[in-house]
């Protein structure tokens, strides 16, 4: 049987994490974002979306096609 596609959101990190919470560092590393500007492609499930959103004023994202 053919795996049904998954959808998948990019991310990319606009904001600094300097004096941010702890855990809101540990959120954007979880994500696998780095240095500004960087960007990855996460499986759009809710616990990424979640991740997403609890560090929504740091990061902006879109689905992708």
């Amino acid at each position: 049987m053919a795996k049904k596609a998954e959808k998948k959101i990019r991310v990319k990190l606009v904001r600094s994490t300097i004096g941010t919470k702890p855990n809101h560092r540990a959120t954007v590393k979880a994500l696998g974002l780095g240095k500004l500007n960087s960007v990855v492609e996460v499986a759009a499930n809710p616990a990424q979306i979640g991740q997403i959103e609890s560090i929504a004023h740091l990061v902006v994202w879109e689905e992708v096609k």
